[in-house]
């Protein structure tokens, strides 16, 4: 008869599972990324404006986003109003987005003012893109999966998982 494994502890399931969640969630903001950035420049070489393109690649891009997060990632959550669930997925993406500015307008306006150096390009990259662009997304994945995406009342069984046969 073949050793048993031991069933997995309730944590290591639950950060298995998290991890999980996290990587799917990257995937799906790494390719909105790629579409924003793609329809952006498109439109920008078509003679759009740079406004109205950039308005109009970060709805597709957050719309794409949306729907790989409720039907990919968070798959077994509730999905009850899809224009509620929209709407608050918007809404809390301009949030993250706010992080973003936020960060860059400290760095550059507030902490600028005491350091000039932090007026500079790579400064401004470093805290709206690295810096902005990270707590944003950790704001995302937590707002994202509490408010828009909330587990479902029964949890999905760990596929990795088989209890052991008797």
């Amino acid at each position: 008869m073949p050793p048993t494994s031991p069933r997995p502890s309730g944590l290591r399931t639950r950060l298995r599972a998290l991890v999980r969640e996290i990587g799917k969630f990257s995937a799906v903001g790494s390719i909105a990324f790629a579409i924003d950035l793609l329809i952006y420049n498109l439109l920008l070489n078509t003679g759009s404006e740079t406004l109205t393109a950039k308005t109009i690649s970060t709805i597709v891009a957050t719309t794409l986003a949306f729907f790989g997060n409720r039907y990919w990632t968070w798959r077994h959550g509730d999905h009850t109003h899809l224009a509620r669930q929209y709407t608050t997925f918007f809404v809390l993406n301009a949030i993250g987005l706010g992080i973003a500015l936020a960060c860059l307008a400290i760095s550059h306006y507030v902490l600028g003012d005491i350091w000039p150096a932090l007026r500079s390009q790579a400064a401004d990259n470093v805290a709206g893109l690295l810096v902005g662009t990270a707590l944003g997304t950790i704001f995302r994945f937590w707002s994202y999966r509490k408010f828009v995406f909330r587990a479902a009342d029964v949890p999905p069984r760990d596929p990795a998982y088989s209890p052991p046969s008797p």
